[in-house]
């Protein structure tokens, strides 16, 4: 796919995800418009470089790719941590998210029917199978607000992750990511690191990585492999 060019002011919405479109259902133009970049972008560099994306702006320096300590952000994290949370799992049973205190957790909203879905699913199943007995732990949120791609009732989505793609991580019951009905987890998480199109999660498969303290300490676009993220993964639960 050919770099994009971006804009110094980033006036208009962005354009041009043709190729994401072909192979993952995204649409060919997002609806909303690029709030200014405040932060830097970390180890998302890789994957916009890699699937084709490039900052061509003269107000955007070079140091913006440089890499940086975890956890700053835009916005300043507050007090809350993750474990203050209470969410329902695929079953519908309350989950305190204070049972993963001392994890370092994956966070990602899945769909079932998305062109990303079998290489998301194959590589988180790889990874969680990998690390999760060294304190890791995958958090998979059903998501139907991107093109209708989870559609079937919990148990639906149950049988298919647990059946096609074995996956073991925990699911939970499905949840809105953006809009006046965004579940409180997902208010949490955008507001501790509001990344390159900030606050709006842009598609299925959009990943939170968070310490062992519950802080939000990195985000990922959809187009990130899960495999790419294994060397933050291995950083957190070193430290």
């Amino acid at each position: 796919m050919a770099s994009m060019s971006f804009s110094a002011t980033f006036p208009s919405t962005l354009h041009d995800f043709s190729q994401i479109k072909k192979n993952s259902g995204f649409p060919s133009s997002l609806p909303f418009s690029i709030p200014s970049i405040k932060s830097s972008l970390g180890s998302s560099k890789s994957a916009f470089l890699q699937h084709g994306f490039s900052l061509n702006s003269p107000s955007v320096s070079g140091s913006l790719f440089k890499s940086r300590s975890f956890g700053i952000y835009a916005r300043a994290a507050t007090e809350k941590s993750l474990y203050d949370f209470t969410v329902k799992d695929i079953d519908g049973k309350d989950v305190s998210l204070s049972k993963f205190k001392g994890k370092v957790l994956l966070i990602v909203n899945v769909a079932s029917r998305c062109g990303l879905t079998t290489s998301n699913y194959s590589e988180l199943s790889h990874v969680y199978e990998k690390y999760k007995n060294q304190g890791f732990e995958i958090l998979a949120f059903p998501c139907n607000q991107f093109g209708g791609q989870e559609p079937g009732s919990n148990p639906d989505i149950k049988k298919f992750a647990c059946t096609k793609f074995k996956a073991e991580f925990p699911i939970f019951d499905k949840v809105d990511v953006n809009g006046p009905n965004t579940a409180p987890v997902y208010q949490y998480l955008k507001s501790n690191a509001g990344g390159f199109l900030g606050d709006l999660i842009k598609w299925n498969f959009e990943k939170f990585l968070v310490d062992k303290n519950g802080k939000v300490v990195e985000r990922y676009p959809p187009t990130t492999s899960p495999f790419q993220i294994e060397k933050d993964i291995q950083k957190l639960l070193a430290a």
